[in-house]
């Protein structure tokens, strides 16, 4: 097994959010970010007679990480079909769902998937790579005003509209379709000193924006809240602020929005009740083992 493979392996917050989940070993989980498939072995170690485990990820190089498990299924497919594929499975109810929404650092490594600044290659980003728009097609086809918007929303860059400007005038005078290239048109933008910061955010909102992160999420999360048996857990490891957001709103008011519903003695009306009232990080050990983790937080909430 080669270095780039282990790197593909190593599962952020292992025990925590496997314990989060309370594993019975006749119970009916699902992983919907299989990946390298770290928390999968984990949960499926746990399980015994009776006991299932769908694991959902819809990039092909997940597949050569399938276990060989007769409690295990692996669906070829965005968790946002949650929902269909359930109903596929002729399962009602799950008593706990786990997601992961970390990239994994397997895809930051691969020079041609496109999703990190280290490399040359091309402009790609797709999680899926047998569907929808690849970066250079959003570079080279949204409009100044919507690629202005992806990096402020998706990226909370200050400088957007300058960027989108930019990018716009460049790509006039030839098509952007590499990193090499596009690097070379936002690279004046940035100071030297807060250079790597900022370029992260830009690959970040592209990535965003590729994938429909943000809409695949929220689908997931309302079919995650159907799905769940009362009692059932919601286990979300989240690494920037606004899939955090999202999460912990759903949570704490049964909304993406965070829109407090209550009833007539002012209770607030949710699904959920919140397992830890403090987010659960990593500690200083894992940090150091797997540097990746550092942004990672966890939060698991039971159905009520």
């Amino acid at each position: 097994m080669g270095n780039e493979e282990l790197t593909y392996h190593v599962p952020v917050l292992l025990m925590p959010s496997v314990d989060g989940m309370e594993i019975r070993p006749d119970g009916t989980y699902v992983d919907v970010t299989f990946g390298g498939g770290g928390h999968s072995r984990e949960i499926l170690s746990r399980l015994g007679d009776g006991g299932r485990l769908l694991g959902f990820d819809q990039d092909e190089d997940a597949e050569r990480n399938i276990v060989d498990n007769p409690h295990f299924i692996f669906v070829r497919s965005n968790f946002r079909y949650l929902h269909n594929f359930l109903r596929y499975h002729d399962i009602e109810e799950v008593d706990a769902i786990l997601a992961d929404l970390g990239v994994s650092s397997h895809h930051f490594d691969d020079s041609e998937r496109g999703f990190s600044f280290r490399f040359d290659g091309a402009l790609d980003m797709r999680m899926n790579k047998r569907a929808g728009d690849t970066a250079a097609d959003i570079i080279n086809n949204y409009d100044e005003e919507r690629l202005a918007d992806i990096f402020y929303l998706y990226g909370e860059l200050k400088n957007s509209r300058k960027l989108a400007s930019v990018l716009v005038k460049a790509r006039a005078g030839q098509k952007i379709t590499t990193i090499g290239e596009f690097l070379e048109v936002i690279k004046p933008l940035f100071g030297r000193e807060r250079e790597k910061k900022e370029l992260a955010k830009v690959f970040q909102a592209l990535r965003i924006e590729v994938n429909q992160e943000m809409e695949a999420l929220k689908e997931m999360l309302y079919a995650a809240t159907e799905a769940l048996k009362p009692g059932g857990r919601l286990v979300v490891i989240t690494y920037h602020s606004l899939e955090d957001r999202m999460v912990k709103n759903m949570m704490k008011t049964g909304n993406v929005e965070g829109k407090m519903e209550k009833d007539f003695f002012g209770n607030v009306q949710t699904p959920f009740r919140l397992v830890n009232n403090k987010v659960i990080v990593p500690d200083e050990a894992e940090i150091e083992r797997n540097p990746r983790s550092r942004s990672a937080k966890l939060r698991i909430a039971e159905k009520k």
